[in-house]
């Protein structure tokens, strides 16, 4: 008989891979008793669907060689991060950016990392964009630190748009 301890670790890794189904589950492995209600709770969790960023960079811009790696972006930028933790752990101060200056509105989607100025701080925000919408003053989105628990303040405006990210380099 397997320990608890290897029957724990094979069950979390089942798990966690998607490689578990009751079926499975109820053939031929004696499961200590604390298991029998939380896996069909584990299974039974769908995961939350979050936007994710626009695709902008297609697979024939990307060229890999022996010796370097091209991504063919016109216009490209290169950006760091200050340790502020808000993007964690997708983005932190070790990382690098490459962005690029977006046209227009229609250009922004749910979902994309954007660079922005805010009216209530100095200094340059990135945070994803989880709200589009328009109103008296024309287009504006609701942005997010991914590690933070509320939205920024206001609406940003197209005009305070600066970047949109479509690489992180780590």
């Amino acid at each position: 008989m397997k320990s608890p301890v290897m029957i724990s670790l094979i069950l979390f890794i089942g798990i966690s891979m998607g490689y578990f189904t009751n079926e499975i589950l109820h053939t031929g492995t004696e499961l200590p008793s604390q298991f029998s209600e939380i896996i069909p709770a584990v299974l039974a969790q769908t995961p939350t669907q979050k936007e994710s960023p626009a695709d902008r960079i297609k697979m024939e811009q990307i060229l890999v060689f022996d010796d370097k790696v091209v991504l063919n972006v016109k216009e490209a930028q290169w950006s760091q991060f200050t340790d502020t933790h808000s993007m964690e752990p997708l983005i932190s101060s070790t990382a690098n950016a490459i962005q690029l200056v977006p046209k227009s509105p229609g250009e922004i989607k749910l979902g994309d990392i954007i660079s922005y100025e805010s009216e209530f701080a100095e200094g340059i925000f990135i945070h994803r964009v989880i709200e589009i919408g328009k109103d008296q003053q024309g287009w504006y989105a609701t942005v997010k630190g991914d590690n933070n628990p509320s939205t920024d303040p206001g609406k940003i405006r197209f005009s305070q748009i600066k970047r949109v990210v479509v690489a992180i380099i780590y």
